[in-house]
């Protein structure tokens, strides 16, 4: 498994632990640049949403990978973490509603958690 998958299958089995909703997996590489994967989860509240991606920092990190950058984590609203070849968000819902970033993303392949495993 190349490193961009298998930090995608932690990604997933960390949101996955603290209960993340609706977590889809875009796959990115013929369309963008910036990243092979993007990775979207929901939560029902800030705290969630925090403990969702500190959960996440903690198994990728345990594996070797450090966080390029994480932007929106004292709002709890919409965290992203930038993992270089994955790219990791995490929404309340309501905000996930709103960004709507599989219809902006559409271009990519939606792929099942289940391929990962």
């Amino acid at each position: 498994m190349d490193q961009s998958k298998e930090m995608v299958t932690l990604a997933i089995q960390a949101l996955a632990d603290k209960k993340g909703e609706d977590i889809r997996i875009i796959d990115i590489r013929e369309v963008s640049v910036l990243a092979d994967y993007f990775i979207i989860a929901s939560g029902a509240n800030a705290k969630q949403v925090q403990a969702m991606t500190d959960n996440v920092e903690e198994v990728l990190g345990r594996a070797g990978h450090s966080p390029k950058q994480i932007e929106g984590y004292q709002s709890g609203n919409w965290i992203l973490m930038d993992y270089r070849d994955i790219i990791v968000h995490v929404f309340c819902k309501e905000d996930r509603l709103f960004y709507d970033l599989e219809r902006i993303w559409r271009d990519g392949k939606i792929m099942d958690a289940e391929e990962f495993q």
